[in-house]
């Protein structure tokens, strides 16, 4: 099967599971795992961040990250189909006890100017006090998009202006990061606390990061233990996050050129309403028929295609490296079928 679903379906190539294989390991909860130390520390040097703490998933990065920065009461700015908020079970006031404050926006991305009039007053008791704003860069719900790093300097001008820090869901950030050209460490500086996940464009098999400052990473650790999230001889799946950071981040850009071919191919089918303009590696589209989502993907899966039903009418459709440029061309012949 042709696999678009997500780009977490990914498997571990030879070269990174020999890598997994002889990594050296340790007690991770003691701090010993010399593998995981290496990830953490290839990571926070890479983004120019004082520490790093690896962690099982995006969500858990997230929701650490979030229960620092805000205390039971307080509120969370972000966009209304970010993944902080849609896609984490209600972590936000489960976890840390604090509400939120969502945004329309634009594919997923807020401005200055959305936030700022969300904030709201701290001398009026009958609101919470906004505590933190989050971003996700690339939006998933936004079909990819990347956030103008201009547009991200501004927010964080406006957040150090009124003492207010600012958390990135970088679930996606290496595909930003390979289409806009921002350095690392300049694109980092803007944030406090920063999630980047390992397992999903490039390719490892399990992990998230979080990267901040020494202070922040030393009670992150406390708060993973709390959430349940120690791992001991953990430098055997950190391996893998370790290689994908050293080899896996160009390459994304290939997945940027199969998913521009397939919204090709979708503009050209007429039973497809719209294709949300693609800049990376997801495809989200509309059907004409709002109804006729099941029997599309039921289609595509009988050709060997799988992707994901993503809301009212849409379809998403993710590349990745375990989709091959022979795939795609299969993949674009299938949706020309399908007219």
């Amino acid at each position: 099967m042709i696999d678009l679903r997500s780009d977490t379906v990914t498997n571990p190539s030879k070269e990174m599971l020999d890598f997994m294989f002889h990594a050296k390991l340790g007690d991770d909860v003691f701090e010993e795992d010399p593998t995981v130390n290496e990830l953490q520390e290839y990571a926070a040097s890479l983004f120019g961040k004082e520490a790093a703490l690896y962690c099982s998933s995006g969500t858990q990065t997230n929701q650490i990250a979030i229960n620092l920065h805000v205390n039971p009461g307080g509120e969370v700015i972000c966009h209304k189909d970010s993944h902080v908020y849609k896609y984490e079970g209600g972590g936000i006031a489960k976890n840390s006890g604090a509400s939120t404050r969502i945004i329309t926006g634009d594919r997923g991305r807020i401005t200055v100017e959305e936030i700022q009039k969300w904030i709201n007053p701290e001398d009026d008791v009958h609101y919470p006090l906004t505590q933190l704003i989050c971003i996700e860069d690339t939006s998933n719900r936004g079909g990819g998009a990347v956030y103008d790093f201009d547009e991200i300097k501004r927010i964080k001008k406006f957040c150090n202006e009124r003492n207010l820090p600012l958390h990135l869901d970088g679930a996606r950030l290496f595909n930003a990061l390979v289409e806009n050209q921002i350095g690392y460490k300049e694109y980092a500086n803007q944030f406090d606390s920063i999630s980047i996940c390992l397992s999903k464009g490039l390719g490892a098999p399990v992990g998230s990061l979080l990267l901040g400052n020494k202070d922040f990473i030393y009670n992150a650790r406390r708060v993973r233990k709390v959430f349940g999230g120690g791992m001991r001889q953990a430098g055997i799946i950190a391996a893998g996050g370790l290689f994908a950071l050293k080899n896996n981040i160009n390459r994304l850009k290939t997945d940027h050129k199969h998913a521009k071919l397939i919204e090709k191919a979708l503009q050209a089918n007429h039973s497809i309403e719209s294709v949300i303009p693609v800049e990376t590696n997801i495809v989200v589209f509309e059907l004409k028929a709002h109804g006729q989502i099941d029997e599309f993907l039921d289609k595509l899966a009988q050709n060997g295609i799988l992707a994901l039903p993503f809301g009212k009418g849409m379809i998403r459709m993710v590349t990745h490296m375990d989709v091959d440029e022979s795939a795609i061309h299969k993949t674009c012949e299938c949706i020309a079928s399908l007219d």
